[in-house]
This record gives structure tokens, C-alpha cells and sequence, in this order.
């Protein structure tokens, strides 16, 4: 079994500012929320949903952190790693439904078009902006180590862009009288996010789905193992991603004779750990007798 260890992963490392980022966001969110309601605007509503899904992200994200550090057990024999990917996962999901919503609503709106305070708008929207780039300086750190954090990363940019479209939005219809800025904006607020949410759902997928982390070329990894003095062929090799920054690798090296086993094993997790990064690795140690007798049973 794999015990807990939520401090070694990328995103235990980056909680304080989760926290911080989760408090600013929220306290600012209720603020949005009633301001969108009062002023009847679609690009401030959409903002203040995204930011209700930026509270949702970061507080599981913190709570993927807690589950995290939960020992492994004979039935979770990784723990509780695995919420991370999870919590990301559902991120990405909510925030594509969102989009959906947002755009039938700017639809209805382009139909006929609601009377909207912009004065009380572009305030609400100006503030809005201070917060997400305080968000924004607290996630950048790790937004590049923790799917988690990467993932309200991006929400909190969205919210930004959104906040400037807004204000953006709030200045047309003063200056113009342009009662079509306000769903065009919120519409683009919308569909602004559907990129990069769609690079952390295959991202997460990827990892569900077991494949090979982007930074090991499995072409190189066993090429170095078969250059290990005494290692006649590699098989069965499998790299995988339990959660951010926790790489895992099995596999199965031949060797001329066992008796050179040990020091085989030795180089081979020193090439992962050096050249790939990957410090979880399961080596089994085959002689030619073993691995004949092994592809008969898989014949």
C-alpha cells in the first residue's frame, strides 16, 4: 500500500493560498451576485457564476487536500490521491454546463432586451477585477505542479477577463446606449473558458484513463533500461499519474543472470528517478527461463 502524504503532493503545497484565494473569492462572490440581480445584467450574472464555480473548485480542491491525507488502506492502497484528479473533473464539467446556460440566456436576451443599471455595474465589476488579480498572484505559483490549482487558476482568469468585458460592457451601454453590449459580452464571458476547460477535461481524462504522463517518452525510458549492464530485454513497462506531481512506473527487466539482478535494479530506478522523475517504480527482475515460462501463460 501507498500511504497518505498530502503534504508531498503539488497541491498540499499550495493550500494556504487555495485558502486565501477561496476566502477573497467567496466573500466577493456574494457581493457580485446581488449587484447582477439588483442591475439586471447578464455579463455581471455570468461573472458571478463563474466565480460561484471558482468557490466550488478551490474548496475542493482544499478538500481533496484533507481526503489526500488520509492513510492508504488494504481497499484504497493509494489512499485518497485519486480526489484531486476527481475534483478537477467535476470543475471542468460544471464550468462547460455553465457555459451552456449562459449562452441560451444571452440568446434570450438578444430577443428582447432587459432595462440595465450600468452606473452600479461598472463599480460592482471594477472591484470584481481587484479581487481576481489578488486571486490570480495567489494561484500562479502553482498553477503549473496541481491540476486542482491549475483548474481554479483558469476559473479566476476567466473571472478576470470577464470582470474587463463588464466594465467594457458597463462603458458602452453609458456612453452608447448599446443594450446589446451587455449579452454580447456575457455570451463571449461564456465561451472564453470553453478552451482551456476543454485542455483540463482531456488532461484529466488522460489521467483517469492511466496514459502516460506528457513529460516521459516511453520510447527513451526503455531504451535507457535496456542499456543497463546485464539487461538483455524490457517489457510489460507501464508509467502512469496518480495525482499531480506523483508519477508511478511497473515494468519488467531480463537479465543474463539473476545474480546480477540487484545492481540492474539498482541503475534502473536511479535512470527513472534521474532522467524521468519518477520515484514510485516497481521492477520485477526476470531471468530468459522466467520470462519463456511467462509468455506461455499469457499464450
Amino acid at each position: 500500500m501507498h500511504g497518505g502524504g498530502a503534504a508531498g503532493t503539488a497541491a498540499a503545497q499550495h493550500a494556504g493560498r487555495l485558502a486565501w484565494a477561496l476566502g477573497l473569492t467567496a466573500t466577493y462572490m456574494v457581493a457580485e451576485v446581488i449587484g447582477g440581480l439588483i442591475t439586471g445584467s447578464l455579463a455581471l450574472l455570468a461573472d458571478a457564476a463563474h466565480m460561484m464555480t471558482d468557490v466550488a473548485g478551490l474548496a475542493l480542491a482544499l478538500l481533496a487536500i484533507r481526503f489526500a491525507e488520509r492513510e492508504a488502506t488494504p481497499q484504497r492502497t493509494y489512499g485518497y490521491l485519486r480526489m484531486e484528479v476527481l475534483s478537477a473533473l467535476t470543475n471542468a464539467v460544471v464550468l462547460l454546463l455553465l457555459t451552456v446556460y449562459i449562452l441560451y440566456e444571452a440568446y434570450q436576451r438578444f430577443q428582447a432586451p432587459p432595462e440595465i443599471q450600468s452606473g452600479p455595474m461598472l463599480v460592482v465589476a471594477a472591484i470584481g477585477l481587484v479581487v481576481n488579480l489578488i486571486s490570480m498572484r495567489l494561484l500562479a505559483g502553482g498553477s503549473s505542479e496541481s491540476l486542482n490549482v491549475k483548474g481554479a487558476y483558469f476559473e479566476v482568469l476567466s473571472d478576470m477577463l470577464g470582470s474587463i468585458g463588464v466594465i467594457v460592457a458597463a462603458l458602452l451601454m453609458m456612453w452608447k446606449g448599446w443594450a446589446l453590449a451587455d449579452p454580447i459580452i456575457g455570451a463571449g464571458i461564456g465561451l472564453f473558458i470553453v478552451p482551456r476547460t476543454w485542455t483540463l477535461l482531456k488532461q484529466v481524462t488522460h489521467i483517469l484513463m492511466e496514459g502516460t504522463p506528457p513529460n516521459v517518452d516511453m520510447s527513451l525510458l526503455e531504451k535507457k533500461l535496456a542499456e543497463i549492464p546485464g539487461v538483455t530485454a524490457v517489457h510489460d513497462l507501464h508509467v502512469w499519474t496518480v495525482t499531480s506531481g506523483f508519477d508511478a512506473m511497473s515494468g519488467h527487466l531480463v537479465v543474463a543472470d539473476l545474480s546480477s539482478g540487484r545492481e540492474a535494479l539498482r541503475q534502473a530506478r536511479r535512470v527513472l528517478k534521474d532522467d524521468f522523475g519518477i520515484d514510485h517504480v516497481t521492477v520485477q527482475i526476470d531471468d530468459e527461463a522466467t520470462r519463456a515460462e511467462e509468455a506461455v501463460l499469457h499464450v
